[in-house]
């Protein structure tokens, strides 16, 4: 899934040390275009923090992953961001590992005859 926007807040990183050692993160605040704009809190973990270095008033389209998580009887919802596209289409990261490369569908009224596979 993709998301577009300006960044309108950096919100300070937080981290610490779990089970699996330490973590980091940080969250953006990114305001979508159009006639009703809403605001998404986005979260980057990690090295990507470092990586993709969005900063306030920056426009970037973020590849994200929306995830939902239950905790004693209340859900809890987590938009985290995987890739990160700056305005001028410099890319700030790659797919993680784990992710499936994006696909261009098969346009029928393109003329091509070739599949994306």
């Amino acid at each position: 899934m993709e998301i577009s926007g300006k960044i309108i807040q950096v919100l300070p990183e937080q981290g610490g040390t779990g089970r699996n050692g330490a973590w980091r993160k940080q969250d953006y605040i990114l305001e979508t275009t159009g006639q009703y704009p809403k605001k998404v809190c986005i979260t980057v973990w990690g090295d990507k923090i470092d990586q993709f270095g969005m900063q306030e008033n920056m426009d970037v389209t973020a590849g994200i992953e929306v995830e939902s998580r239950e905790y004693n009887g209340k859900w809890y919802t987590d938009v985290k961001a995987w890739k990160v596209d700056k305005q001028g289409g410099q890319s700030a990261g790659a797919a993680s590992p784990n992710k499936m490369p994006e696909v261009t569908t098969f346009n029928e009224d393109s003329g091509d005859d070739v599949l994306p596979f």
